[in-house]
């Protein structure tokens, strides 16, 4: 039985509705548009199958295939809405408010049975910041934080606290995917000089320190964000302050950290400086993409290791998004950047296409991983409001812009199982498409009218680097080196050759002749007394010898020589027992015994004293 098309759901100032996805992207009229301005939030289950929202009247929860109302529940100021991943239970939460007198508030974090409709249990949940249970997969286990505890509860059994686990201001947690037995990622930032720590436990072995499975500590952080892969083998962590006191950056100072539930841990070592913008798993588990450093940014894959794979270069890039099989990969740059994205083939890291989705705030994979939504949204940005589905290859089918005065506010795909939609095999040809894809145009930098009739000088204010393959070639075991490590290696090289030169030039030099009359005049032997000093005297001998020979070729050209230049090119110079003879073109030993002078003229040189 072949899938169903995926539906998208729109709600903005003109409502909510849903759009039937590729190929049609017609309205979908099964479920009729609410044309309410007051929907705050929706949500559709974790298959799919079931949907949620509030309109500012109550919450209602219908299915999908069909429309069948199924519950509503008298909850008008709700603005959070999550279902379990086995649809058994609906969170719901509001905002906290508490009474005139400073009485205690009612309880805003609701749980509902959604085959009965009945409230499971009713809890006080101030920030909004992780207000949602956290459930395994099979629902056997679900969590939730209060103060300093991490409290387990099995089964949906609200009323029963199963375990505990106690961490002195335990700031944040993670449950791992996957099968049973189910692993948890808490965080504790520090304090008093105590470093930050994460900590892997698998549940229910909570008896210390000693009990967990891996254990990550590190300075520099004020908030840790957890990533756990599909396997639950292993959690990323970026580490980030909130202030960077060197004053790089603006926004703090970033670091990553990969921990293994093998009691593994490293310090992911990235080859540029600046903040992480995004950091994404591999649905296959066995690899991650980075991007991050100071614009234009890179994007690097990683395997287990934390060995690079593959290095997308440089570009203006700020999230990276996997499609749901893990075959292709979007670097996009979104927000304050142009919307600029590259698509690449994962498998053999091939550039697909590069479209440009301008002034983007949201992007999404379908779940069939070949097409994906962009869409700008309110508040980020009030003006220009509306969506577009692309191809992967880059073409645009279906677009939707709202009037000038209406607004978006979320978008968001019907989700699917995973292995509902096979993967295909990627193609690189465009798909047709009735709508025009939008090109990058470059603009062109001003010119003063001086200079407009003038060629143009390329200047760039980065280097751009280009794509590089970072995996050993086979054969080759050698580790990929870091930018800096290929810097010093050229560096080394280049000092290597300039050595090689110079010794290459030297023994020309010192290369002797059977006929002296043959010999070249700047090649000279080489003399090593034994004596530093007299090995000093003689080289600087070996510089003067050189300045007149270079006056000898200037008087050969027809240059008018000086008269104390002339006189120098005939001269025989003494250096310690040593002279050199010019007629001769060879150094003599002269005992100082014999004669004490500073020059020593030979017969041919006698004349022209």
């Amino acid at each position: 039985m072949a899938p169903s098309t995926p539906l998208l759901a729109v709600r903005g100032s003109e409502g909510f509705y849903m759009v039937t996805g590729p190929p049609s992207f017609t309205e979908n009229t099964t479920l009729q548009r609410d044309f309410g301005k007051n929907c705050k939030v929706f949500a559709f289950s974790k298959d799919g199958t079931l949907f949620a929202w509030c309109n500012g009247e109550k919450v209602n929860i219908v299915k999908v295939a069909s429309t069948e109302l199924l519950h509503s529940f008298d909850l008008p100021k709700a603005v959070c809405l999550e279902f379990s991943p086995k649809n058994n239970v609906l969170a719901t939460w509001q905002a906290y408010t508490t009474a005139k007198d400073g009485a205690a508030g009612m309880p805003n974090l609701q749980l509902y049975d959604v085959k009965t409709g009945k409230c499971l249990k009713s809890f006080i949940q101030k920030k909004m910041q992780n207000w949602c249970p956290c459930w395994a997969d099979d629902e056997s286990i679900s969590a939730r934080i209060v103060n300093n505890e991490v409290h387990f509860f099995e089964n949906n059994n609200f009323d029963t606290i199963a375990n505990k686990l106690h961490l002195q201001k335990v700031n944040d947690f993670v449950l791992s995917p996957g099968p049973q037995p189910s692993k948890v990622s808490v965080y504790v930032p520090g304090s008093k000089g105590a470093p930050s720590f994460v900590r892997l436990y698998q549940y229910p072995n909570f008896g210390g320190p000693q009990s967990a499975l891996a254990n990550k500590s590190f300075f520099k952080a004020d908030k840790a964000t957890m990533l756990w892969n599909n396997k639950a083998t292993a959690v990323l962590v970026i580490a980030s302050t909130e202030v960077d006191k060197t004053g790089a950056s603006y926004y703090g100072e970033q670091t990553l950290h990969y921990i293994a539930t093998n009691g593994e841990s490293a310090v992911v070592q990235l080859p540029k400086n600046g903040p992480i913008y995004d950091v994404v798993w591999n649905p296959n588990s066995t690899e991650f993409c980075a991007v991050y450093g100071f614009m234009p940014a890179k994007a690097t894959v990683f395997n287990l290791k934390c060995d690079p794979l593959f290095d997308f270069g440089t570009g203006p890039r700020n999230a990276a998004y996997y499609s749901s099989p893990g075959h292709i990969l979007v670097l996009a740059g979104f927000g304050n950047l142009r919307g600029q994205m590259e698509v690449w083939d994962v498998k053999n890291y091939k550039l697909i296409s590069k479209p440009l989705a301008s002034d983007s705030t949201y992007f999404a994979w379908c779940p069939d991983g070949e097409h994906f939504v962009t869409a700008t949204c309110a508040p980020r940005l009030r003006v220009g409001n509306g969506y577009k589905i692309w191809h992967y290859t880059g073409s645009v089918l279906h677009k939707c812009e709202v009037p000038p005065n209406a607004e978006i506010w979320q978008v968001s795909w019907q989700p699917f199982l995973d292995g509902t939609f096979p993967a295909k095999a990627v193609t690189y040809q465009a798909v047709p498409s009735e709508l025009p894809s939008a090109e990058l145009k470059v603009a062109q930098a001003y010119r003063p009218p001086a200079l407009r009739n003038k060629p143009i000088t390329s200047s760039k204010l980065h280097e751009e680097e280009p794509p590089q393959n970072m995996k050993p070639q086979p054969g080759n075991s050698d580790k990929p080196l870091s930018k800096m490590a290929l810097k010093n290696q050229r560096k080394h090289e280049a000092k290597k050759a300039a050595k090689q030169e110079a010794k290459t030039d030297g023994s020309q030099e010192s290369t002797p002749s059977p006929a002296l009359q043959d010999v070249p005049r700047s090649a000279l032997p080489s003399v090593t007394s034994g004596d530093p000093e007299v090995d000093k005297k003689i080289k600087n001998l070996k510089k003067k010898l050189k300045a007149i020979e270079q006056l000898k070729d200037q008087a050969a050209t027809g240059k008018q020589l000086e008269k104390n230049q002339v006189l120098l090119t005939g001269m025989c110079f003494y250096s310690g027992s040593y002279f050199f003879s010019m007629h001769l073109k060879a150094y003599l030993y002269v005992p100082r015994c014999n004669r004490t002078m500073q020059r020593i003229w030979c017969r041919c040189c006698m004349p022209m004293a």
